[in-house]
Formats: C-alpha cells, structure tokens, sequence
C-alpha cells in the first residue's frame, strides 16, 4: 500500500447518526481531529519503520537496534514470521516500574485495589509496587525459576495478581495467566502445556456471595498434571481470605495445605528480605508470556506475545485509545486471565503511569449501581469496560446511575464484542451525559492490542461502528476465494501487514499457528472475524465465521464443549451453536443424541451441565440442552450447522439453504419438534 487515501463526508451523514469528539478533550488530546489521524496512520503505513522507531524512543532500551518491522504472511514464500527491533533488549517491568520513578512518579498510585465487598480496599505508589514486584521475582528465583522458564498464575482480581505478572517479566519468566473462573481440568490443560514449574495461587475468593475455592482446584490441577507425569516444583499460596470481608452467610471455602509443595506467598517474601533481584534484560523476541485462548479444534491455543514488539504496542494503543494524561484515574473491568488484563489493566496503563483502579467483584454486586459507586469514589476519568456488563446494567432504573457523580468521566470504553448501537447510546447519553467520548475497541488476544478503534479526540463515532484502523495496521475484507475488495462492501476480516505486537506463534506449535491464521488468505493474518466496511471506510464487526462464539465477550470453543457432553455415557453425540441473548450477546446452545432408552430428564440436563462446569468453567455451561433424535447431516458426515442456529433462535420461517445435500432431510422436522419451548433471546 503506498499510500492512504479516505473519503469521509460528514455533510452526508445523518446527524443521530455521527458523534463527534467531545470539545473538552480536543484542547489538549495526543492526536487532535481526522486530518492529524490521517497524517499519522499515512506516515504509519508509507514509512513503519521510522513511525515504530520514533514511539520506541519514548521507552527505556539497555541496547538498541537498528531494524524494524520484519514478517511474511505468506507461507508459500517461507516460514511465516514477524520480528520488531531484533537486537534490541529492554524489560517491560523496568519500564512500568523504574523508569516512571526516574520520571518523579514514585509517591504517586499506581494501583487501587476495591474488593468483593465495598469496605475492601487498598492501594500502593510506584516505589511500593516495584518493591513487592522485586520482593517476589526474588521469591521466583528461590524456587529455582529461570529465564525462559513458565509460572502459571490462577488468582482473583487483586494487587498480587500484576504483581506477579511483572515479577515474572523482571526476570525474564513466561507467565501464564489462568482466569480464576475456570476449572480443575482447564487449568490443569493450561499448565501442561506451558511445561509451568511452579503455580501462583489464593486459598480462595468471592465473586458477589458465591465462594470459589480456588486452592482446592489448584490442588486438583496439580493432581492431574502429576498423573500426566508433570510435577510441580513450588505451589506459592497467598492467604487472601484472612484478610477480606466475608459476604454475609458466606462460608469460607476451607484449604488444605501439602508442606512437601507449598509455600504462603508471605513467608516466602519474609525469607529473601534483603535479598537482590536484579533486572534481567530480555531480547526483543523473548517470549514475554503465553495466554490461552479457545480455539475451533477444541484445544485451546497458547497465545505467545514477546518482549519488545508488545511493549511498544500496549505503550502507544494505551496513550492514544485513551488518551492517557498524568492526572487520570483509570479503571478497566477486565480480569487479568484474559488479555485485557494484560494489555490494559497491566502493561499500557503503567508504561504510560497512570494510576490504575483494579476490582475484585462484579458489577451488580451487592447491587447494580456499584460499577457508578466506584466511578465517583475513585473520581474514575477513563472506564473500560464490556458490552454484557453495559447491557445487564441498562435492565435497571437508570437512577442507579445517575445518582452518583460522574463529572469526572471523559471517555468510556467498550471491549470483547461490537457493542449494539442502543447499549452505545445508553453510555453515551446516560452514563456520559453528552460529554463523553464512546470508544469501541475491535481487537484479539492474538493482536496483542487494539487494531480497529476511534481515537477519542480525533475520530466522529457510529454507535455499533469499531471505526478506523489503528496506526500502523492496514485491515483488508477479502471474499472466500481470498480477493481484496475495495471500497465499501462486506467480507472477511484480514490484516495485510503486521504491527509490532502482535502475537509470534502458538506455544510448541507453529503449524498450528501457520494454519488457524494464514492458512486461509496466504499473505494476510485472518482474524476469524467478518466485517463491513461502509462509504466512509468505517470498519463494522459482523462476528465470527469460525467454530468459536462469543459469550459475554469472552471465545469459547464449540468443539471444547461438546467434547465435554459427550464424556456422559449417555450421550452418544453432542453438536453446540451459538444462540443470540440479550445481555450475552450469545450463549452456547447444545443438541445431544443419546443412547438407545435414554431421554432426556432434568436430572441429566443438571448432569450435563455440571460436567461442562467441570472440564472447563461456569461460562461454557449451555443455557439450553435440546435432545436430537439426529443431527442434520452431509453425506460425508458433517454437521450442518445453520440449520442448527436457525433451531436454536426460532426462526421457523428462515430459509435454510440447500438442505438437498442431507443424509435425512426429516431429521430436521424432529429437530423443530423436540425443541424447547423458550426465548433464546
């Protein structure tokens, strides 16, 4: 692409229709209305090197290096690869923690801890974080942990969690973040397939009046992995429950301690008191940490984001998507066991010191106006949040909203899927009351960071819109035989060049990564995703074209589900969908063949369920079960699926296609009458 040309005319547009940066962030935003985007994204696109350069220099670097962007896309033409800086070496932690405190930053906040309940609270500077981060990357190193070595981290949402990650990154160790909500087998899976030598976990935690027992699963992971002939080297225990509130009626989940492998996360600080913990310099391809993610094989995939390439890319997307400023408060709600949490609670807001607010609850806990309570405790100036939780709390009296202070907010992000143009509205009007900017972020694990986002000082928004690519990437819509279309129109979702932080390869499988990503369109990165573009080139997200759905903004598998399912003897074949849901957005729909005599009863269903609940988490559980007598076949065996969508949303007057290639086209008539008489929606 030589060159980026664009046509956009507000004149045409609607005015309900175009939303324009609000006036009191233009004064002094980073990029400053549509032609100094365009200047930048151009100067992106036709000079990448010297654009990357130039935001690399803002970071520290112990050696740097001349070279820039390298990739190939296009495995007909050799291995696929990306590299950014290589000969580079920095450290990702030394530039959240000792460069900002070289900076003048080290008495101010870094991190706001709230717990479960409200009475819960903390909070520590800079200089106070570097201390435990370097307290407990000396505790790593006493269990024998090394560079190039893997830590599986499974805590809630609390300081020690970062902590942990940029202990990691101090020393040069892989983390591998597991989502506290999931199971036994899944953190198990996850631990295996890193090869981690030791685990960083909590005795337990609430989530609103539910207890999660997250010891008893750690021990019951590390069961499983000894049973694979995978033993730990060190279980590091934090004794969290002591020190929060408990719900009322709440039981505390009790925890076992095995003294041949654990270690309280307090002691074992107590013991390298004193102790030195220099940095480690890490090379600019240096795996930095593996995140896994579902993927349409069942197994999960294991994300591999590097050192320098990440950095650079969280740093800017950070500063630019929200306009970082030395007085903001800044809160996102993700959890650290997704990539939010990496990119957006951890790394970019610190690279850029802000003072980050972080949740260990929910947001309708202990009632719905909690996430506006917070807003006005904290004096919050920029949210990040997702689209389920905007669309749960839109259920309620909109007095629970405005009867907190929210002067403080100047823009409202949204992540994990397209937002529906009525939940942007609602945060737009309600929650922002006119004065805020709305910005929807499109992006991956795999991407490492946002790749389609309006700038909030800069970019007129379209609710349900993700708008206009981020600097340095270039999204191309091709068709199913992998043509680019041009102009408006309506395809896949590819990326035509890399960025820097986007991910490297799947852990331990390159193949794979080659396969899932630039297999399909050779020469592109395929996101998975279908979009629009529209006559002023915004990008709108249509979703998923792969065996992968979205459920409160997080991918599930449908084949890890349904390999679950049929782990019940009574199940003899279990095919899930996506089925469309209000608040979820969508939710996993599950048809289940079952032996001969067998039907299908509440008691199975709550057994299905539970199994699905234990092999991998409460998220993946489906909300529906429909028995099927047969499931819509092609003659060589596969399932059709949009059939089974339009079963499941209850269109019976949807055209189903050609439905000629089945093996039984009555199977379909059985279908509509064993369905259950429910709204999906």
């Amino acid at each position: 692409m030589s060159d980026y040309k664009v046509h956009f005319d507000l004149n045409v547009l609607p005015a309900e229709d175009i939303f324009e940066p609000p006036a009191p962030l233009l004064a002094g935003a980073h990029v400053r209305g549509l032609p100094n985007y365009y200047e930048l994204y151009k100067e992106s696109i036709n000079n990448p090197d010297r654009f990357w350069k130039t935001v690399a220099s803002q970071l520290y670097f112990e050696t740097d290096s001349d070279r820039g962007l390298e990739y190939n896309f296009d495995h007909r033409k050799g291995d696929v690869f990306i590299r950014f800086m290589s000969g580079a070496r920095s450290n990702i932690a030394y530039n959240c923690l000792e460069r900002n405190i070289a900076k003048g930053l080290g008495s101010k906040v870094a991190l706001k801890w709230e717990g479960n309940e409200p009475a819960d609270s903390s909070q520590v500077t800079y200089q106070e974080l570097l201390d435990k981060v370097v307290a407990f990357s000396a505790v790593l190193r006493s269990k024998g942990v090394r560079k190039g070595d893997t830590v599986a981290i499974y805590l809630p949402m609390i300081i020690e969690l970062p902590v942990a990650m940029l202990a990691c990154a101090r020393i040069g160790t892989i983390h591998t973040v597991v989502f506290a909500g999931f199971s036994s087998d899944s953190l198990a899976t996850r631990i295996l397939q890193a090869k981690a030598k030791v685990l960083v976990t909590a005795d337990g935690c609430f989530r609103g009046n539910k207890p999660i027992h997250l010891k008893m699963l750690a021990d019951q992971a590390v069961g499983i992995c000894l049973n694979e002939g995978h033993r730990m080297d060190s279980v590091i225990v934090l004794e969290h429950l002591k020190r929060v509130t408990v719900p009322a009626k709440a039981k505390v989940p009790e925890v076992l301690i095995n003294k041949d492998l654990d270690v309280f996360w307090d002691q074992a600080v107590d013991s390298v008191r004193g102790v030195e913990s220099p940095v480690e310099w890490n090379e600019a391809e240096d795996p930095l940490f593996i995140l896994y993610t579902s993927g349409s094989t069942g197994a999960p995939k294991g994300i591999v984001h590097t050192t320098i390439g990440y950095m650079v890319y969280t740093y800017l997307t950070t500063k630019l998507s929200f306009d970082a400023q030395p007085d903001d408060i800044y809160w996102c709600t993700a959890d650290c066991g997704w990539i939010t949490g990496h990119s957006y609670v951890t790394y970019g807001p610190l690279l850029n010191g802000m003072t980050v607010v972080i949740h260990e609850g929910v947001p309708t806990y202990p009632d719905p106006s909690r996430m506006w309570e917070m807003v006005e405790k904290y004096k919050v100036t920029k949210l990040y949040t997702a689209p389920t939780a905007v669309r749960a709390l839109m259920a309620f009296s909109k007095d629970l909203v405005t009867k907190h202070d929210r002067s403080s907010l100047k823009i409202i992000g949204t992540v994990g899927e397209p937002i529906n143009p009525s939940a942007w509205k609602w945060l737009y009007h309600v929650v922002g009351e006119d004065k805020c900017a709305v910005v929807d972020t499109y992006w991956q694990t795999e991407t490492g960071g946002h790749v389609i986002v309006p700038l909030p000082g800069a970019t007129p928004t379209k609710p349900g819109a993700a708008t206009l690519p981020f600097l340095g990437v270039e999204p191309a819509l091709v068709d199913h035989r992998g043509a680019a279309l041009e102009g408006p129109g309506e395809g896949n979702l590819c990326m035509a060049r890399a960025w820097p932080g986007m991910m490297r390869t799947v852990y331990g499988d390159h193949s794979r990564f080659v396969k899932t990503f630039f297999s399909s369109f050779p020469g592109y990165y395929f996101t998975g995703d279908g979009a629009r573009r529209d006559d002023d080139s915004y990008y709108w997200i249509t979703g998923r074209v792969d065996d992968l759905m979205n459920v409160s903004g997080h991918l599930l598998s449908t084949a890890e589900i349904e390999s679950a399912l049929v782990l019940h003897p009574d199940v003899v074949e279990a095919a899930v969908v996506a089925a469309p849901h209000d608040i979820k957005g969508q939710f996993p729909y599950a048809f289940v063949s079952l032996v001969n005599g067998k039907s299908l009863t509440d008691t199975l269903i709550a057994q299905l369920k539970a199994t699905v609940r234990e092999k991998i988490g409460a998220l993946a559980m489906p909300d529906i079960i429909q028995e099927a007598p047969g499931l819509p076949k092609t003659r060589s065996g596969k399932i059709t699926r949009r059939i089974l969508r339009k079963i499941a949303e209850g269109d019976k007057g949807a055209d189903l296609g050609d439905t000629t290639t089945l093996i039984d086209q009555s199977v379909i008539v059985q279908l509509w009458s064993t369905r259950p008489a429910v709204k999906t929606g």
